[in-house]
């Protein structure tokens, strides 16, 4: 308090802009704080190629796989215009390892406690880590892109259009960097966390209409389908992209597919309401250990 009172007193701006600066500190510290651990993580990928490779290789392998091998038999180029959202919705789901394995690979190692001993905010340890991957997922997305173009995929749409779909992706991509950090936050060791991170990852994306449709899934695994966040990723990403469906697959109905960016919006910033919170406990747990 006698700290906030003597900087309004010395303030030259008078005592309503010292006041401004005061309660905009900490969250200037955070900002700062989160930026410097995001460029540490980000010199971390740079230093070691085979993490930048998987980050770019991978959604590579994906869709030439699918592209090529699946969708000779499922429609041909039609297939691939309406493959690339889901692949771009599935590399940024899988990109959450990034997350889940750095922050347990920093447990591990004793990073976590010596940055729990510097004067910076706690928030910005974790803040930093999802910056950092939300570049990567940037990064990935930038080659699928190229590699879309190579086997014919299009944006039909407006500049704009593409740009929320861009957005849609990346804000789900932030959102489940927070699912992977808690999930490495709660694994004791980097090989634990490699396997937690593959278990809800899978079946996740693949009950979905990622890559099929949802109509064609039986009963329960329909519904879940329906209503999976990776759905709705993926179907903001047609509709804003233009690309249609092969004329062989049944159109969605109900109202997660008549209001796919609405719903993908939602459940994206639900899933950030629950895990951040949830990150930030458990990080102060372990890091008050």
């Amino acid at each position: 308090m006698s700290t906030a009172v003597a900087t309004v007193k010395a303030s030259p701006t008078g005592p309503e802009t010292a006041a401004v600066q005061v309660a905009a500190g900490p969250r200037f510290r955070l900002l700062r704080d989160s930026a410097i651990v995001a460029h540490r993580n980000l010199l971390t990928i740079l230093r070691v190629p085979t993490l930048l490779l998987t980050a770019t290789l991978q959604p590579l392998m994906f869709v030439f796989l699918f592209a090529y091998i699946f969708g000779a038999s499922l429609g041909g180029g039609q297939y691939r215009e309406f493959l690339l959202a889901g692949i771009f919705t599935q590399t940024v789901a899988f990109n959450a390892a990034f997350t889940t394995v750095g922050l347990a690979g920093d447990l591990q190692k004793g990073i976590i406690d010596r940055m729990r001993a510097l004067p910076m905010s706690r928030l910005a340890v974790l803040m930093g880590r999802t910056l950092s991957d939300l570049v990567v997922n940037i990064l990935s997305v930038a080659v699928m892109v190229g590699c879309g173009y190579i086997v014919g995929w299009r944006i039909h749409g407006s500049a704009a259009d593409a740009a929320l779909a861009f957005a849609v992706i990346l804000l789900f991509a932030f959102a489940m960097s927070w699912v992977g950090a808690l999930t490495g936050l709660l694994s004791p060791t980097v090989e634990v966390a490699q396997s937690a991170g593959l278990i809800w990852l899978f079946p996740l994306t693949f009950i979905s209409s990622a890559f099929i449709s949802a109509e064609t899934l039986p009963g329960p695994l329909q519904t879940i389908a329906e209503w999976n966040p990776i759905t709705a990723v993926a179907a903001s990403g047609r509709k804003l992209f233009d690309n249609g469906a092969p004329p062989t697959f049944v159109a969605p109905t109900g109202w997660p597919a008549e209001h796919c960016i609405e719903y993908a919006v939602i459940c994206s910033v639900a899933i950030l309401a629950v895990a951040m919170p949830l990150a930030l406990l458990r990080y102060r747990k372990v890091a008050s250990h």
